[in-house]
């Protein structure tokens, strides 16, 4: 059973009387879907729309002391806390940064393990991905029977994108970086930061930029952040890639009309065929559907 330390991961906790009315007027995610057995994709956006940090939401039961436990990339933790801090106003919460005493373990192909050992639940984003857990900082070695890099293979193979990673914080919607896809975005929920400009993206079908992922042509994945080509004009940028596999954040109406013309998308001017799992709802170019795994 493979399991990693996401030693890149930290975490955030939001507790006290208002924490879930708190949250939830704030993040993309309905907190009434999030319990202690079930966590949730969620982000907190600017006002324009555009993801400022994204995380997952796990719950702790009322007799550890409750609140939401925020599942988020470590370098960004003060961040958001410090954030999360500018909105409390009279609010009854407390929200504190405990990076340093938690820490996030991930696994798959397997059980996840009993709740005994923290919070742990299915990765809210793809079955596929395992489970997530929380877990007190020192008994995180337990779990790093895998270095991380074969946790970022599984979930790269699979097509999930990650902020910090496959795009930029303060430069992409949730529907390019897949958050509708990924169950991110709660649209029959209340308001919360930017959900004009998400909604009515979703209402208009106006996302014409997406990550997707793809195959590269030998084996080897561009580095992040390169250009993705075809017939010399820009699509769009490269993000994590392994195994020959990789996520580009695209133009997919370029994309089409690139492959009706003939012309070969380039990443890192390698070849590159674009997928479309299973779990993607909208049209990718070319349309490829890989094969069910052995």
């Amino acid at each position: 059973m493979p399991s990693v330390h996401l030693a890149d991961r930290g975490v955030v906790r939001v507790s006290g009387d208002d924490a879930k009315t708190f949250l939830d007027n704030l993040v993309t995610c309905d907190l009434d879907r999030v319990s202690a057995h079930i966590a949730r994709l969620g982000a907190l956006l600017t006002p324009q729309g555009k993801i400022l940090f994204d995380f997952l939401v796990f719950q702790a039961p009322p007799e550890i002391g409750g609140g939401y436990y925020l599942d988020v990339l470590r370098v960004f933790a003060p961040d958001l806390a410090k954030r999360l801090g500018f909105y409390k106003l009279r609010a009854k919460v407390t929200v504190e940064d405990l990076s340093d005493s938690l820490a996030v373990v991930a696994g798959w192909d397997a059980p996840r393990p009993d709740e005994d050992v923290g919070f742990v639940a299915e990765d809210p984003r793809l079955p596929a991905l395992g489970w997530r857990a929380i877990v007190a900082a020192q008994d995180a070695a337990e779990f790093a029977k895998d270095p991380a890099d074969t946790y970022h293979a599984h979930r790269i193979a699979l097509g999930v994108p990650e902020g910090g990673r496959d795009f930029l914080f303060g430069d992409a919607f949730p529907h390019e970086a897949l958050m509708d896809q990924l169950q991110g975005v709660d649209f029959d929920k209340g308001c919360y930061v930017g959900q004009e400009v998400v909604s009515r993206m979703q209402h208009r079908g106006t996302a014409r930029t997406r990550i997707v992922p793809a195959v590269y042509e030998g084996g080897f994945a561009a580095d992040v952040g390169v250009e993705v080509t075809a017939g010399g004009k820009a699509l769009g940028k490269t993000g994590t890639g392994a195994e020959g596999k990789g996520l580009l954040m695209i133009r997919l109406d370029r994309a089409e009309d690139a492959l009706k013309a003939g012309e070969t998308i380039r990443a890192g001017g390698i070849p590159v065929r674009l997928l479309k799992p299973s779990w993607i709802g909208f049209a990718v170019p070319g349309d490829e559907v890989p094969p069910p795994s052995p």
